[in-house]
């Protein structure tokens, strides 16, 4: 499918598995394409953005227009496939531009004026290619003469059947079809009662024969065919002169047809995968936040903050750290091509590289007659000739002494960041680890081993240098335990207490993230209900501010009526109204509680508000520290009650009932961007607290405006795990099935 005659990018992919992925991708191009894209890759990023704000649907298969220009610009007649090619491109752009979209899509769109000409070429086709023949008297009563012989001859041939004669050479009563020919299938000897041409043998070695009977029905549709491409010939003559006066438009359509389709691929193989369409920045920073690498299944996300020149991952044996580095490297050229991922794109940040280099493969080859290390020496020496390049480096000590190595590779990582290189290393060398830990340009990861299961985690911690866990990876693949523990012995004490300083290290490290992952969830929990108490509180004061306004209105009312009966000089009905008036009004103690005096002590259960609650601490008889739902508050002691005093002096009469509403669907139709996200965030969070883990949002198809902000908004939500299109009965495109 590519047209990249470039064999080092055909390479690379398969360096970095990303194989699949690309093939995957290539299958929603509708003609040849190349991976990148020519021009300003900022201007793409915004229409292929704009595009996928939209709903549309896929372009038909189009073939390249190189041949149909060559044909046109030397005045030659084309064939009607090859005019219909034109014809399905410009179909497709008419229905983009009768939609009126608003944007940059849209002032695209109005770019393409179509010449009347071409319309009038345009109606000849149908929607799948065929000719209009009713459009033409003469062809349409020629195709009419065609049926009535293939009617005669479809006669002609029942009737032979039905003959006695012939009967018992029959091997079937159909008409076949071979070789655009109508015909028998007959046993041998069928001579003596048919006359005829023999087509063809079947595989059960019977003979297809074409009886002399029907041959002269035949010579009357050859020569009606003949008529039929006589006249197919002058249309297309005539459709090729006008197409050549539309020359500058075919070419237009031509290449703007080819940018879109590569738009159109990338968002419509993202909204099928819900990947990720990310470009990348112009600097050098990597940061990846929950990516997967495509290859992979049921992968564990990748986090990585590559900020420096040089990352060097330590650790493990078969703990990852191949994959780590290539998804680093897969996650930069998907960037630089705009090709679809799956990661966080809003915490995530891929820099721009102009090349993308991978040593990986052990370069060692019976052919080339080279051992390992020169091979690598080969490859470094090729990458000391880019400049500005992302560098991957897997075991990069393989093939020679350590000791050496270490001092020698410090040596040229040192030179190839001088040249402007960013490198991803991958080692098991400690004294090279520990040449470059110190350094303020090199970050570490570690792939993690878990002690207990004796297992890799396939996860990896920034800041450290991780243990190879050699002899524990010996016995995990069946190596006995004997030669592991004499192994132990010739390596040493002195180096496996390094290494136990070194998991060391990496476990005090482990537990300092588990605790800030405890001190965070902790953190979102007091938020959560936070946020609730605020809900509970705003819900209750509008509800006062309701029965506030309703005692104002029936008071006001009844002023009123005594100010009507003033006018009217009736002393009564005056003083009829006001005491109404007055008992309308609320009395101030009845609305007003009266305080309590109430001496509190350590440990009394008492109510703050709404909430129940235990009082920890007093200063003094006004303060005290009260736990509330696992959140400590000072208060004054006169706002607490309580609780275990039944008795009131006095009490309003006004009833608050709070309800807590939420829904499985939320329903944003009309609503403008800003009013659909205030309504959304609302409606998630009515969600998450009546603990709904998957709800139906309908937000209709339209332009395309509501449909991109509420994904933009999902994406963004911490709470939503993932999103994606409903089934067409459930709303189709109009609709997101969320899962929190």
């Amino acid at each position: 499918m590519r047209v990249d005659t470039n064999s080092k990018i055909d390479h690379l992919i398969n360096q970095l598995d990303l194989a699949e992925h690309i093939g995957s991708f290539e299958q929603f191009f509708s003609r040849n394409a190349s991976l990148y894209i020519e021009g300003d890759q900022e201007l793409h990023f915004r229409y292929i953005k704009a595009l996928d704000a939209i709903e549309f649907t896929a372009p038909p298969k189009i073939a390249d227009f190189t041949t149909i220009k060559g044909h046109l610009s030397k005045r030659g007649i084309l064939s009607f496939e090859q005019i219909f090619e034109i014809v399905k491109i410009v179909r497709y752009f008419r229905t983009f531009k009768n939609r009126a979209l608003e944007g940059i899509i849209g002032e695209w769109m109005d770019k393409f004026v179509i010449d009347e000409k071409f319309t009038e070429i345009e109606k000849y086709f149908t929607h799948d290619g065929r000719f209009e023949e009713t459009l033409d008297r003469n062809l349409f009563g020629l195709s009419q003469r065609i049926k009535e012989h293939k009617n005669t001859m479809s006669t002609a041939l029942k009737r032979m059947m039905s003959n006695a004669k012939l009967t018992g050479y029959l091997v079937d009563t159909q008409v076949h079809f071979i070789n655009n020919e109508e015909c028998l299938l007959v046993r041998g000897g069928f001579n003596h009662v048919l006359k005829g041409a023999v087509i063809s043998r079947s595989s059960g070695g019977f003979f297809y024969v074409s009886p002399d009977t029907i041959l002269k029905t035949k010579e009357q549709i050859r020569y009606i065919e003949q008529e039929r491409e006589t006249i197919f010939y002058a249309y297309a003559k005539e459709f090729s002169l006008k197409l050549m006066e539309l020359q500058p438009f075919i070419a237009f359509i031509d290449k703007e047809f080819t940018k879109f389709d590569n738009y159109q691929a990338r968002v419509l193989f993202a909204k099928s995968k819900n990947y990720q369409i990310v470009k990348s920045k112009n600097d050098a920073k990597i940061i990846l936040n929950g990516f997967f690498h495509p290859a992979l299944h049921k992968a564990k996300p990748i986090f990585v903050d590559f900020t420096k020149n040089i990352l060097m991952i330590t650790g493990v044996n078969a703990g990852g750290k191949t994959m780590l580095l290539k998804s680093i490297l897969a996650a930069a050229f998907m960037a630089k091509y705009i090709i679809p991922m799956r990661l966080n794109e809003n915490k995530s940040h891929i820099g721009s590289f102009k090349n993308i280099l991978a040593i990986i493969d052990d370069p060692q080859n019976v052919k080339n007659d080279i051992s390992t290390f020169a091979g690598r020496m080969q490859q470094f020496s090729k990458i000391f000739q880019h400049k500005s390049a992302l560098v991957g480096v897997d075991e990069i000590e393989l093939g020679t002494d350590s000791d050496e190595a270490a001092a020698l590779f410090k040596v040229i990582l040192d030179e190839l960041v001088l040249q402007g290189q960013k490198i991803v290393v991958t080692t098991h060398h400690k004294r090279l680890a520990a040449l470059m830990a110190d350094r303020e340009d090199v970050e570490l990861m570690a792939a993690i081993y878990d002690e207990e299961a004796r297992m890799p985690t396939y996860e990896f911690m920034q800041g450290i240098i991780g243990k190879s866990y050699a002899f524990e990876t010996a016995s995990r693949y069946g190596i006995s335990n004997k030669i592991v523990n004499e192994a132990k012995n010739v390596y040493g004490d002195n180096s496996e207490k390094l290494n136990l300083l070194i998991e060391r290290g990496s476990q005090l490290e482990r537990e300092l993230k588990q605790k800030h992952s405890k001190v965070d969830e902790k953190l979102e929990e007091l938020a959560k209900k936070e946020h609730s108490l605020k809900e509970e509180r705003e819900e209750v004061f509008t509800q006062l501010q309701t029965q506030k306004e309703a005692l104002k209105k029936s008071y006001e009312t009844a002023i009123s009526e005594a100010k009507l009966a003033a006018r009217a000089g009736d002393t009564t009905a005056i003083h009829r109204a006001m005491n109404k008036a007055n008992r309308e009004l609320p009395k101030e103690e009845q609305i007003k509680q009266q305080p309590r005096l109430v001496e509190f002590q350590v440990g009394d259960e008492v109510k703050y508000h709404s909430k129940k609650g235990v009082i920890l601490s007093m200063t003094d008889k006004k303060d005290a520290m009260i736990e509330v739902e696992g959140m400590r508050l000072r208060v004054a002691t006169h706002q607490l009650k309580a609780t275990k005093i039944l008795k009131q002096k006095s009490k309003t009469d006004l009833k608050v009932n709070v309800e807590k509403k939420a829904g499985l669907t939320c329903d944003l139709h009309g609503m403008r961007a800003e009013e659909a996200e205030e309504a959304l965030d609302k409606f998630l969070s009515d969600a998450l607290l009546n603990g709904w883990d998957e709800v139906l949002i309908y937000h209709g198809i339209g332009t395309g405006k509501l449909s991109y902000a509420v994904k933009n908004f999902l994406k963004a939500h911490p709470r939503v795990k993932k999103f994606e299109d409903a089934p067409q009965h459930m709303g189709g495109f109009g609709a997101k099935i969320v899962t929190l």
